[in-house]
């Protein structure tokens, strides 16, 4: 089978199985693994920030990085569509306690405007206080869409101003990197907290790191430690993810231009209509007339080709690192043949 439903069912490639093989272990509670303080040290000098802290998803980080930020009836301001308030269990309000402040976003982005529109007035008693400002780069439900990083310094200001900390949900951060030719350290001067997935196309295993200063990683800890996030020998897992950011980044452009190859198939059909701006490794798109998302998913396993539909209207193809140049031809030819 053809595997597009996401970037996160890649498999460790040879390399990475030998580091992980010869990792050198030890108690991370205590601080005593080498493997993930490395992982942590270089991480947060990629991103030119103080620390980091590895943990065993990106939910996790995101939900630890919110909790950090917020008290208790304080308000997050994020895109109606984002990762942090659809698909982490409600972990906004059980963890956090905190309300959300949805905006309509253009594919998964929000501009300054709108977020300084969503600041709530402080001294009105009725409201709650604004605290934090999330943002999604790339965006997963705008079809893998990028931020250009001048918008993101214009939401920074309103943060700025407002008195309000910027944290990044970085699922997918490298495959904007890539695609915008930017470099990491951009990001840490811009936000609070950073949360970098390891394991989607950058293709680890297991894990995502989150970055900030030396308090708010001390914070974070002691979160992730109430959350059950503490683990021990996980340096096992950690020397897949280092494997990952020192080998695989520059690849990700592979898998940027096999999503543009097959939406240049799809747009040729008379089932497919909207598309969002294809930047990375994400093709998500409309499904009409003949077929419904379900039935297209199931005409596509058929053919061997496995894809997701992400809603009632739409389809979502993952193109990453298992996915071979042969694998993206025979798909194309599939769908040529619906």
């Amino acid at each position: 089978m053809i595997d597009f439903r996401s970037d996160t069912v890649t498999r460790p490639t040879a390399g990475m199985l030998k580091a992980m093989q010869e990792a050198v272990v030890g108690d991370d509670v205590f601080g005593e693994d080498p493997t993930i303080n490395e992982l942590e040290r270089l991480s947060a000098e990629m991103f030119n920030m103080e620390a980091g802290l590895f943990c065993p998803s990106g939910t996790m980080t995101n939900q630890i990085a919110i909790k950090c930020h917020t008290q208790p009836g304080d308000e997050v301001i994020c895109e109606a569509l984002s990762h942090v308030y659809l698909y982490e269990g409600g972990g906004i309000a059980s963890n956090s306690g905190a309300s959300v402040q949805l905006i309509s976003g253009n594919f998964g982005r929000i501009t300054a405007d709108q977020v300084a529109a969503a600041v709530n007035n402080k001294e009105d008693v009725h409201r709650p206080l604004s605290r934090l400002v999330s943002l999604e780069n790339t965006a997963n439900r705008g079809g893998g869409t990028c931020y250009n990083f001048d918008d993101i310094q214009l939401i920074k200001e309103v943060c700025l101003n407002n008195n309000l900390s910027l944290h990044l949900d970085g699922a997918r951060v490298f495959n904007a990197i890539v695609a915008k030719k930017e470099k990491p350290e951009q990001y840490g001067r811009v936000f609070d907290s950073v949360s970098v997935c390891l394991s989607k196309g950058l293709g680890a295993p297991v894990g995502s790191v989150l970055l900030g200063n030396k308090d708010f990683i001390k914070r974070a800890r002691r979160i992730r430690k109430a959350l059950g996030g503490g683990m021990r020998q996980a340096g096992y897992l950690a020397a897949g993810a280092l494997y990952a950011l020192k080998n695989q980044v520059d690849r990700l452009e592979q898998d940027h231009h096999h999503a543009a190859l097959i939406v240049e198939a799809l747009q040729k059909k008379d089932f497919v209509g909207t598309i969002p701006p294809v930047e990375t490794n994400i093709v998500l798109f409309e499904v009409k007339g003949r077929f419904t998302p379900k039935s297209l998913v199931e005409a596509l396993a058929l053919k061997g080709i496995l894809a997701i539909a992400m809603s009632p209207t739409q389809v979502r193809i993952v193109t990453h690192l298992d996915i071979s140049e042969s694998m993206v031809k025979q798909t194309i030819r599939e769908i040529e043949s619906l």
